[in-house]
């Protein structure tokens, strides 16, 4: 994939800043804090769990067809995709295309309150930073290129997607990407999460999540004795597995994470439940752990099955098990030549600013581990008790965050342009 050489790359960029259109873009988004913050104050006062993001949806469609932008719906997963298309192309080009995303989905329960307060430039509401400032930043940038009349040199797809927290595992950009007619045509995908202009996300963390069930008959702790048992099952395998070896280097980790099971104290279970959640850099690492997981269940049900030695405990009936995957993040990397870390440094020179390249779990773990150039990055501002009823954003310094995102948009959309 052809790249940018660095003095291009700072090159191109100085020439799009000095733009008088993405002057008109930068002044809207400087004269405009309120309205900015007025969205993020409406969008947050909206429940989003995982599989419950519709009315916030809704919401970000209506926002869309306001900024004037076309081509909007709403997928068979309840992403909200619009298109802003590039100037000098006919409408139903079929060329390459940068997408911009943020997810709609927050970790809270439907019935968590949700009182946003605005005090100057601070918000207080679950959700308020994240995502809010990422979905928040998305729709400024669109009224910003609209409202400056900036011409585009390829197709913006811009992408509200559902499904990024938690139990949601990634399902909207994965639908996106296995289902949309554009996916062939990505050339570079950037995912606004949160606050932030000193950092991107360009290695993705894999992880695997199991819900481990083990069930048998049941009955009363004395009448039924010596009925198999799934708590110590479980049990015996949860502590084996965590006794599992991990190495440092690639960084690996294992959590067991809930468990569930049993009706009083004085009853045999007739069920239990766990759920453990695997991470790494490294997908053998996850296959390694996963090898362990089956290992580890399917020995200790056979082991407390075999100490069932009364005939009426057999009679009864013995244990079995399942172990199902519910949740599946890919681990994959952005390549340190890629066009769009060239791009990135070469808008951090022109700012003054300086990224941080981490590693984390965002929605461009998908593109990544498909070979589309893609990072995850803050919409500006700061903020803080992520996933905790007490988060807050403060819109101070937001502008330079907003600006270092839409000098990026455009550099790729020129890059996109070429290939």
């Amino acid at each position: 994939m052809p790249i940018f050489p660095r003095s291009s790359a700072f090159s191109q960029v100085t020439a799009l800043a000095g733009q008088r259109a993405v002057h008109a873009a930068f002044a809207w988004m400087h004269g405009n804090p309120k309205t900015i913050m007025d969205w993020q104050a409406q969008l947050v006062a909206i429940p989003a769990p995982p599989f419950g993001e519709k009315a916030r949806g809704e919401w970000m469609a209506a926002r869309f067809a306001e900024a004037g932008v076309s081509r909007v719906e709403t997928d068979a997963a309840g992403n909200v995709i619009g298109f802003l298309p590039a100037t000098s192309l006919p409408a139903e080009s079929t060329g390459p295309v940068v997408v911009l995303s943020a997810h709609l989905d927050t970790v809270f329960p439907a019935e968590t309150p949700l009182k946003p307060v605005v005090e100057g430039d601070r918000l207080e509401a679950p959700g308020a930073c994240d995502n809010a400032a990422g979905v928040v930043g998305l729709l400024t940038i669109v009224h910003a290129l609209v409202k400056g009349r900036v011409e585009l040199a390829a197709p913006l797809v811009l992408l509200g997607n559902v499904g990024e927290e938690g139990e949601g595992d990634l399902r909207g950009v994965r639908n996106f990407y296995s289902q949309s007619k554009l996916a062939g045509r990505i050339v570079a995908h950037i995912v606004l999460d949160g606050a932030g202009a000193d950092s991107a996300v360009t290695q993705a963390l894999g992880s695997r999540r199991y819900q481990v069930s083990i069930t048998g008959p049941g009955g009363h702790s004395f009448t039924d004795a010596g009925t198999p048992n799934p708590i110590a099952a479980l049990a015996s395998a949860l502590a084996v597995l965590a006794g599992t070896e991990l190495p440092e280097e690639p960084r690996t980790t294992l959590n067991l994470g809930t468990i569930h099971g049993g009706t009083s104290v004085n009853s045999i279970p007739e069920k239990a439940q766990a759920s453990i959640d695997f991470r790494s850099t490294d997908a053998e690492q996850l296959l390694r752990l996963e090898v362990a997981l089956h290992r580890a269940v399917e020995d200790a049900v056979e082991h407390w099955n075999g100490e069932v030695k009364q005939p009426a405990a057999r009679t009864r009936g013995l244990m079995a098990f399942s172990i199902d995957k519910i949740g599946d993040r890919p681990a994959a990397q952005l390549p340190g030549e890629s066009p769009l870390l060239e791009a990135l440094r070469a808008v951090d020179r022109h700012l003054g600013l300086r990224t941080d390249l981490r590693l984390g779990s965002t929605d461009a773990n998908i593109p990544l581990s498909l070979g589309v150039p893609a990072l995850s990055m803050g919409a500006g501002g700061d903020g803080g008790g992520a996933h905790t009823v007490a988060e807050w954003y403060s819109a101070k310094d937001r502008e330079v965050g907003l600006r270092r995102v839409l000098l990026l948009t455009l550099a790729m959309l020129e890059w996109a342009a070429e290939q």
